[in-house]
């Protein structure tokens, strides 16, 4: 049995009795509860940040290896509460807050990416430093020494990431650096920090950031030796002015900006990709012309068992002008036959479309037996792959780049495999199938000659 330390033994008190006053019937009854609490004990759990914070907004007690971890990776969308996180842990280290340290640690540093934003956001912003401390134990800021001092002495210097050899000489016990993600020397500040933070028994930093694919940020997710926390701006919602969830978040909900700003996801490039996040998102739009062709294609996985490949099911249609518009993904794993022949089969029917075009090179005439048992009304063309993945793409992706093809809303998993799908396929040699439905559709409406004559003047 691992040993608990004195640091989680009291977190895990505050967490205890969050829980309590969570668990009341209803805010009435949490208001009484918290009536005959007297005005002291007010004000010390009205401070007690573990009392007020998610789950992902408290250090872990250990990182992915299982060790002590060193670095405290936040990664969060917009709005998630990633400054109020930083600054708490800051406070906490700096006041010795027995849920997080033995004694009170002496020496910070404050990275941004700009000197400006040290200031603006991580010290006296609204969520920041100063705005966080109970008059009593509040910290000065001296900005022409670029300070924060504590009454009891701790100081945090403020640094911009712009300026990586400003960094060179000063020693820290402690670091908190924000948006790691949008730092410009990114490397070259992270290394002088690492090089200063050399006080103390146990140094710690914790790093607060909306993601970005930058070479370090991948490095630091990598590494089983960092804690990692997650969080979404819808997480972080009862903090938010409504107008802003409404417009911003519903309208890039989805897509490549919204999944990395309002999600925190890395989203990944490949440079060998037949498809770049910027082609899908110059194809994104929010409604389509009057369509003369739908078609609902499938690729059917050669087995149910969990883990095997999914289906894929993807619905396209075709519009005068010969563009197509991806309008539907419904593609799911672990889908017995007639369970994915089923789900096919409602979307062919819900969008009235024209045809299901199913590959047939896994399951042969099972597979239309299949769809005919489901649904018999189903006009099913079958298709057989005769060239590889990669070439059977490459004609569809060059129709992106003409512009002959638009995405109806936002499809994550889909475009996720279409931007991993490199020379050597998808990473990690996973199975394509939704790649492999778009492929199917696309190729019938707009490049089968065969399939429709009306394409030979296009």
């Amino acid at each position: 049995m691992r040993r608990i330390w004195p640091a989680e033994r009291h977190l895990i008190w505050l967490r205890s009795l969050r829980s309590r006053l969570s668990a009341c019937i209803d805010d009435v009854e949490r208001e009484a509860l918290w009536r005959l609490c007297t005005p002291q004990t007010r004000a010390l759990l009205e401070n007690q940040w573990p009392l007020l914070a998610r789950d992902d907004q408290l250090p872990p007690a250990f990182a992915g290896d299982g060790s002590i971890w060193t670095i405290w990776l936040v990664l969060g969308g917009r709005g998630a509460g990633k400054t109020r996180t930083g600054a708490e842990w800051v406070r906490g280290m700096a006041l010795g807050a027995p849920w997080l340290t033995r004694a009170p640690v002496g020496k910070f540093a404050l990275i941004g990416e700009t000197f400006a934003d040290v200031r603006d956001v991580m010290i006296d912003g609204p969520s920041g430093l100063l705005a966080i401390h109970p008059r009593g134990e509040r910290p000065i800021w001296t900005a022409t020494r670029r300070r924060l001092e504590w009454p009891n002495g701790a100081v945090a210097l403020a640094f911009s990431a712009d300026d990586p050899e400003s960094l060179r000489g000063p020693q820290f016990e402690a670091a908190w650096a924000d948006e790691l993600g949008k730092w410009r020397y990114a490397d070259a500040a992270w290394d002088q920090l690492q090089f200063g933070l050399r006080l103390g028994a146990r140094p710690r930093e914790v790093v607060t950031t909306t993601p970005r694919a930058i070479p370090l940020l991948r490095r630091l997710l990598a590494d089983p030796s960092i804690a990692l926390s997650r969080a979404s701006t819808q997480d972080n919602a009862g903090n938010l002015a409504p107008a802003f969830l409404d417009a911003v978040v519903g309208r890039y909900a989805g897509t490549r900006l919204g999944r990395q700003e309002l999600d925190g996801e890395l989203i990944e490039e490949r440079a060998d990709a037949l498809w770049t996040r910027d082609l899908i998102e110059t194809a994104r739009g929010v409604d389509h012309p009057p369509l003369a062709r739908i078609v609902v294609a499938v690729d059917p996985p050669a087995s149910s068992r969990a883990g095997a490949d999914a289906c894929g099911i993807v619905a396209v249609g075709l519009d005068g002008a010969g563009v197509c518009h991806v309008l539907a993904d419904e593609s799911a794993s672990g889908l017995k036959p007639h369970a994915w022949a089923g789900r096919a089969a409602r979307l062919y029917r819900r969008l009235e479309a024209d045809a299901l075009v199913v590959e047939v090179n896994q399951g042969g005439e099972m597979v239309g037996a299949v769809l005919n048992e489901v649904d018999p009304g189903c006009a099913v063309i079958s298709v057989r792959a005769t060239r590889g993945k990669r070439m059977r793409a490459e004609p569809v992706s060059l129709l992106y780049v003409r512009g002959r093809v638009r995405h109806v809303g936002a499809f994550p998993a889909l475009e996720d495999e279409m931007c991993d799908f490199g020379l050597d396929g998808l990473s990690g040699g996973r199975s394509p199938d939704r790649l492999d439905a778009l492929v199917w559709a696309i190729t019938h409406l707009a490049l089968d000659r065969k399939a429709d004559p009306r394409l030979r003047a296009l």
